[in-house]
């Protein structure tokens, strides 16, 4: 879909229906937990949305749409990124965050079950925003909860507000989804961003790159379950091998933390890294994304490139996750 299109139909939209009236929409008061929960015209609508957030944030900054509204963020994982930017998308709404950064520190540390954490700030909030070193950890804390909770990273399981955002993000930057070739490089096998971008990407008929060392290839999980959707993927080690014909380049970094053989992640921490030189062999309107924080995986004189996106990707995680916010909490 173009911009244009997008455009055409979020201004139809409107005439129908005013700018944040409540209406129980497809994500009211549902959890979000997986990519797998969303179709197309889901992510059309989360992405329709977003576009309203940054007009209105261009225009007015912060708005009243969320009033009264309380988000908890609770992170039992070390978060910059992905903690900031659901609390500024909160206040930028009008409401208030509980921010949880330091869990080894509260009552967790006195043998605290994640179900009683979470039924507990259930008591104090609206929607729970969690990350968990634990793959499928949210998904257990929503059985135990009435309202929304969204997934901001499980373990090696997925990150759907990330991918969602990542989505978002080729659209705004090319105009388009729909049989783009995307090469994922680097952390493959623990890179929670790549395994749900991978999944989106199958909803537009994506042709998949893989490129990464043996030690950190894509799950054959996922290869697999792309492969019975019809969805073409290679695999290579090298990255000129598929360098002229990539639309987006997706680069992640070797995460040490998920390591227990220290030996094993030097032997592949500086496995890629793109530079000046690198940029020179790609094509011209190619997208360069990056779910940082980066390490050594691309050169800071690389952030000049115009195709350079992941400065303006995390912008428009803002918007995102401000759209989302308003949708399960019904007033999008």
């Amino acid at each position: 879909m173009s911009i244009q299109t997008s455009n055409h139909k979020r201004s139809e939209r409107k005439a129908h229906l005013p700018f944040g009236e409540k209406r129980e929409g497809r994500l009211y008061g549902k959890p979000i937990l997986s990519v797998l929960q969303f179709s197309r015209d889901d992510l059309e609508e989360i992405f329709m949305v977003a576009e309203e957030m940054r007009m209105m944030v261009e225009r007015v900054g912060t708005f009243d749409l969320l009033k009264g509204k309380v988000l908890a963020c609770l992170f039992y994982e070390p978060s910059t990124r992905t903690s900031s930017s659901f609390i500024a998308a909160i206040e930028r709404l009008g409401g208030s965050a509980i921010p949880i950064n330091e869990v080894r520190y509260s009552s967790v540390t006195k043998g605290e079950s994640l179900p009683d954490t979470v039924r507990t700030l259930e008591a104090y909030a609206d929607v729970i925003v969690l990350r968990h070193p634990e793959t499928g950890a949210a998904a257990t804390a929503a059985k135990y909860l009435r309202k929304p909770i969204i997934n901001a990273g499980d373990g090696t399981g997925e990150h759907p507000t990330q991918a969602l955002l990542d989505l978002f993000t080729i659209r705004e930057e090319l105009g388009r989804i729909d049989g783009l070739t995307v090469t994922m490089l680097g952390d493959l096998k623990y890179g929670r961003t790549v395994h749900s971008l991978a999944r989106l990407l199958a909803l537009y008929n994506a042709k998949l790159n893989y490129v990464a060392p043996d030690l950190l290839r894509m799950p054959p999980k996922i290869i697999e379950e792309l492969k019975q959707r019809g969805i073409s993927q290679t695999e290579h080690k090298a990255l000129d091998d598929v360098l002229g014909a990539t639309d987006v380049l997706y680069v992640t970094r070797v995460q040490k933390e998920r390591f227990e053989n220290p030996d094993e992640y030097e032997s592949v921490k500086n496995a890629y890294t793109i530079t000046p030189d690198t940029m020179t062999r790609a094509k011209e309107q190619m997208v360069l994304m990056h779910p940082l924080p980066r390490v050594t995986e691309i050169a800071i004189e690389v952030d000049d490139d115009p195709r350079a996106a992941y400065f303006r990707q995390m912008e428009y995680g803002l918007y995102v996750r401000m759209a989302l916010l308003a949708m399960v909490l019904g007033k999008a």
